[in-house]
């Protein structure tokens, strides 16, 4: 039996999980939902709560346990059991039932379905969190039930997690890779992610970073008696512009050869000035920096601290009214798992079986979940239907036939990695 002959329900799980609005904080019913489904599938369940405490004491979360909001937002998950599950390997497929706002250029509800039949004949899945991940996610529960109604001559277990709280750092993974929520080890982890169905064994890290810069307030009729930040602050775009490309020369990795910016450095917000009659004399700006795999955190945010130095150096101004730069936010660490591990080769040795030829790992730009299990010493790769291209987009969508093959190789995978 192949994992399409479950299309129908796979469609209509996708279709209710997609219903539900479950941006940042509102993931409780949807969790309750899947937990239920869960239990009804025949999966033993879980749920957790993550620690605000314990989370502070994590480096991607603030160190203010006020700062990070885990209350009624669980975490949840099935596990299914094979032959004697104590002598074999546990393996972790996961998803996050999170996603980002919907913001505007939708044609309908992003939080109601659409079907469109300009993807082959499966059609197009068209919803907010279709790709980022709920398609994904809906792929780990149907591989797992397909793997099981399939009775495989295997000893282990399985595990289906949904988690809430990735967009924000990960806080339900992070949770289970700190806190194990369940009476077992786990040994692999596959998170399903839109990789185009491809593997995806390296991650990018990032460090979020605040900068507040002052000047002289003046009339703009007199203009030359004020000291405007705006100057002031294209010198250090410039100069952290500059960085970037010579860290694009220096820190070389060959999974991220294929990438124009391998390090990308982006100002994603500036807000300066109070009034258009006055010389600007103040401006907020938050910054996203790349942090390569083998990489810190800690040691590029020291680089560009260093930078930024050189340029309040060079300016009297900034020297007496020196810049303030602060982390914000969450902060990313790069992840790898060497492609030699045995949950890497049995994704690769399924996606094989299923005529995908492009088995070659990669890596990827963003971060994701995987770090969490990764930092736990739990080997983790990325694998699952669509693009991030549709990520935090208007009119998300995903081609269905990718969603039928993704489970088709999570299941195989699952069973060769489970038989060791």
């Amino acid at each position: 039996m192949q994992i399409s002959a479950w299309d129908d329900e796979l469609r209509s799980f996708v279709d209710e999980l997609c219903g539900f609005e479950s941006t940042a904080g509102n993931e409780a019913p949807a969790q309750e939902w899947i937990r239920e489904y869960l239990s009804d599938a025949g999966f033993e369940t879980y749920r957790w709560d993550a620690d605000t405490e314990v989370l502070a004491g994590h480096p991607s979360f603030p160190d203010d346990s006020d700062e990070i909001e885990t209350a009624d937002r669980p975490s949840v998950a099935g596990v299914l059991e094979f032959g004697d599950p104590g002598a074999g390997r546990t393996l972790v497929l996961n998803g996050h039932v999170d996603v980002v706002p919907t913001g505007s250029g939708w044609k309908g509800d992003p939080f109601e379905p659409r079907w469109v039949d300009d993807a082959g004949a499966a059609g197009r899945l068209v919803a907010r969190g279709a790709a980022d991940m709920k398609a994904g996610l809906a792929t780990c529960v149907f591989a797992a039930r397909h793997l099981a109604a399939s009775e495989p001559d295997v000893d282990g277990r399985l595990v289906v997690e949904s988690v809430v709280g990735e967009e924000e750092g990960g806080i339900g993974a992070a949770a289970a890779a700190i806190e194990n929520p369940y009476p077992f080890s786990r040994d692999a982890a596959i998170v399903a992610e839109p990789t185009e169905c491809r593997p995806v064994t390296a991650t990018e890290g990032s460090v979020m970073k605040r900068l507040r810069l002052e000047g002289r307030s003046a009339h703009a009729a007199s203009r030359w008696r004020g000291e405007s930040v705006l100057p002031r602050f294209e010198r250090i775009r410039r100069a952290f512009e500059d960085l970037e490309a010579e860290r694009a020369e220096r820190v070389s990795h060959p999974l991220y050869e294929e990438f124009p910016i391998s390090w990308p450095v982006c100002f994603g917000r500036v807000e300066a000035g109070r009034w258009a009659s006055s010389v600007p004399d103040r401006l907020e700006a938050e910054v996203r920096i790349g942090v390569a795999p083998g990489e810190t955190v800690a040691e590029v945010e020291r680089e560009f601290e260093e930078r930024l130095a050189a340029v309040v150096a060079e300016d009297s101004f900034l020297e007496s009214h020196p810049p303030t730069f602060e982390r914000f936010s969450i902060q990313f660490e790069p992840a790898e798992t060497d492609a030699d591990e045995p949950v890497v080769r049995a994704v690769q040795s399924a996606m094989a079986d299923a005529g995908l030829e492009d088995t070659d790992v990669r890596g990827a730009t963003y971060g994701a979940d995987s770090r969490h299990y990764v930092r736990a010493e739990i080997p983790t790769v990325l694998f699952g239907p669509g693009t991030v291209d549709q990520a935090h987009f208007p009119e998300e969508s995903i081609a269905w036939e990718e969603v039928l093959t993704a489970g088709e190789v999570l299941a195989a995978a699952a069973q060769a990695y489970l038989a060791g």
